[in-house]
């Protein structure tokens, strides 16, 4: 007889295995007890068939998030992990395989020679992308079979770029057009212009003729801001700053010559390494290899003047020029062992300089989000956060990123992410905590005061200087009855140089004053 289908109800315990056993009921319809239906874990359906079980279960847990120590490890058996001369030679063996050979090359740099990340440009509008130039910027050292690429990488997948642009000479400079996404510029070391669009390939669009290019590298592009998107300016230590549209890269169509004397000629012109544009200024500025800013007219057909005034003040290449985002009045340069911040109204000195380092500042940028605070790199591999309404002299704080020298930083628009590029070719990426990216309470207010401030305070020293020199010259006039005789003008210009000295020494005081006055809290 074939027997009648039955349930069988049981409660679970988690802690023990569900013990079965056969019934001895064949021909009677057991029902479940609903008492112990209510409380029992699961149910379970079965036959005097093949032995078949269902469990189910509810499960409850609570998620932590916290941080990993990684330590070292991975080593084959034999090795022992704390003997340091036994894992270098394995460290060694194991680095001549060709297999270990192939996969480095391909994971940590996608060149075995190494080449500088000399330009960075994140993405407009997708913050996971970042473009950089590589090149080898000391002169006539290039290594044999450099290669001449340089990459789009996806921060996600650091492993392998994404895109590579295959230029003809190796670029200096690249820059994301914020017109059209797809679009890049890039300035090659050996002075030509070029263009990309993603949706193309690796290979450039367009390039500039070789014979209206500049004739040295192209340390700077820059887009214009206009309706249509699709012009350009490129710097060159030739001493040029010429004007593109990408339509038609055959000419320039407009050329300026960084020449003080403003007869247009490129022998005695000035070097540029650095420029800056901002659309709702009618003055473009660049940086030159003399120290000089060399402030120039935008519209260069409409003047016959288009060098408006020149900035002096530091002592080599200004590597770093930039307007601060919240007032385009005042500008940022790094060069020497300096960073300094300008007024456009004073052009003998900086209204705000660093201490002098003991190596080279090679970069530096504002912070898009924060009016007082800006970043540099150094030779040494470090990078300083600044905060001017904390320490005008000092970083508020210095991070030894790398051993070889950083030599180019870019701040993202989003977060306040830095990415700094090294002389290795490296790109690493820092996130910078919540209070360096965050807007403070009066930020704005006490920024532009302090500009103000200073911005009076040098004019005020500025005119005195201009008073004495003034005098000192009349009256050496009328009582030499004006002889030009060397150790007076020795004696005048020592004598210049120490009250120069000491007026530099008062202002230092009077800041101490006024910074010690503001400390102390007087009770009645």
């Amino acid at each position: 007889q074939v027997p009648i289908p039955f349930f069988l109800a049981f409660k679970m315990d988690i802690d023990h295995s569900c013990d079965f056993s056969e019934s001895a009921v064949e021909h009677e319809d057991i029902p479940p007890d609903p008492a112990l239906q209510e409380i029992c874990g699961s149910e379970v359906n079965t036959e005097l068939s093949k032995d078949m079980t269902e469990v189910s279960t509810m499960t409850s847990f609570e998620k932590v998030s916290q941080g990993i120590n990684h330590v070292e490890g991975g080593w084959a058996k034999m090795i022992n992990a704390d003997d340091t001369e036994v894992t270098a030679r394995y460290k060694k063996k194991y680095l001549k395989d060709e297999h270990c050979q192939h996969t480095i090359m391909e994971t940590a740099n996608p060149n075995k020679v190494k080449r500088t990340a000399t330009s960075l440009s994140w993405h407009p509008l997708d913050y996971h992308k970042l473009a950089v130039a590589y090149s080898c910027l000391e002169f006539q050292r290039a290594p044999k079979n450099m290669s001449f690429d340089s990459y789009i990488w996806n921060i996600e997948i650091c492993n392998k770029p994404e895109m590579t642009l295959k230029p003809i000479s190796p670029l200096v400079c690249l820059e994301y057009n914020h017109k059209d996404t797809h679009i890049l510029i890039g300035g090659s070391y050996n002075g030509q212009i070029g263009y990309w669009d993603t949706r193309s390939g690796s290979q450039p669009v367009q390039m500039s003729a070789t014979e209206h290019s500049h004739k040295d590298p192209v340390y700077k592009v820059i887009w214009l801001q206009t309706k249509i998107g699709t012009e350009t300016f490129s710097a060159s230590t030739d001493g040029q700053v010429l004007f593109w549209d990408i339509r038609n890269m055959n000419e320039p169509t407009k050329r300026l010559v960084l020449d003080p004397s403003k007869k247009g000629n490129c022998e005695n012109a000035f070097g540029a390494v650095s420029m800056e544009f901002e659309n709702s200024m009618a003055k473009f500025l660049v940086g030159t290899e003399q120290g000089l800013v060399v402030s120039c007219n935008r519209k260069l057909e409409t003047t016959d003047d288009p060098i408006v005034c020149m900035y002096s003040g530091h002592h080599g290449p200004i590597y770093a020029l930039q307007r601060n985002p919240f007032f385009p009045k005042n500008f940022l340069t790094v060069a020497d062992w300096t960073a300094r911040i300008w007024s456009e109204d004073i052009k003998e000195s900086s209204i705000i300089s660093s201490k002098y380092h003991m190596t080279y500042l090679l970069d530096g940028c504002w912070s898009p989000v924060r009016p007082s605070v800006f970043f540099t790199v150094k030779m040494d591999g470090t990078l300083d956060v600044w905060d001017i309404l904390f320490k005008e002299k000092d970083p508020i704080l210095s991070l030894k990123v790398c051993d070889e020298a950083l030599y180019s930083i870019r701040v993202r628009d989003k977060d306040s992410m830095v990415c700094c590029g090294s002389q290795l070719g490296t790109v690493r990426l820092l996130k910078m905590s919540p209070d360096l990216c965050t807007l403070q309470k009066n930020e704005k207010a006490l920024v532009s005061e302090m500009f103000e401030r200073e911005t009076k305070r040098e004019k005020i020293l500025e005119g005195q200087y201009r008073e004495r020199h003034q005098m000192k010259h009349s009256t050496s006039v009328e009582d030499e009855g004006g002889k030009d005789d060397m150790e007076e003008l020795l004696a005048c210009t020592e004598s210049e140089f120490f009250e120069t000295v000491e007026a530099e020494k008062k202002k230092i005081e009077d800041k101490e004053k006024e910074r010690r006055s503001g400390m102390f809290c007087f009770q009645g």
